[in-house]
């Protein structure tokens, strides 16, 4: 089962999580086979961007293994969450990051939320990355759909989930995440 993790920054949290980034990743190596998203979402795009957030989906056996994903993370034992959204993830699209190969010179990488209780249904953009269906730990109750996307800008990656009935599709800059490649 896949599950979606997205935990949102306190605010000042950013140095605390420079500070314990070498934890959280090696908290995240024992996952690497699993994981079918990982990084950070960003104040905005640009070699000064701060992160807000840090998402992760993941394939895991459980509820109490998604738990335990969730809850151990360093960042989080660190309070540098304000809070955690953890769902139940259906992968629409059958793929990770690692097979998203339709990138575009100069567009953007933003993770879009919509909590809107609406079905994940096809979409066709071939710039989403990844793409599914928010549902409750259980996976009975649909909540809505996540997706990370590249697209030239917030407004174009918005109209990617467009929300439907009373919700909003929020709109964060994403970047790739992962252990930084070690140079002699």
């Amino acid at each position: 089962m896949e599950y979606f993790v997205y935990g949102r920054d306190r605010p000042g949290a950013f140095p605390l999580k420079i500070r314990l980034s070498n934890e959280h990743w090696d908290f995240m190596d024992q996952y690497a086979d699993r994981l079918i998203a990982r990084g950070p979402t960003l104040t905005h795009h640009g070699e000064e961007a701060e992160s807000t957030g840090s998402l992760h989906i993941v394939d895991l056996p459980d509820v109490q293994a998604a738990r335990e994903f969730a809850y151990e993370e360093p960042y989080f034992r660190a309070g540098a969450f304000e809070s955690v959204l953890l769902c139940r993830f259906d992968n629409v699209l059958r793929r990770t990051m690692w097979d998203f190969t339709e990138a575009v010179e100069g567009y953007g990488r933003y993770l879009l939320i919509a909590m809107d209780g609406a079905d994940a249904g096809p979409l066709t953009s071939p710039q989403l990355i990844v793409y599914g269906g928010l549902l409750t730990l259980d996976g009975h109750t649909r909540l809505g759909r996540a997706a990370a996307a590249e697209a030239p800008n917030p407004e174009a990656a918005a109209a990617t989930l467009p929300a439907r009935g009373d919700g909003h599709t929020e709109v964060h800059p994403w970047r790739f995440g992962g252990r930084p490649a070690q140079h002699d």
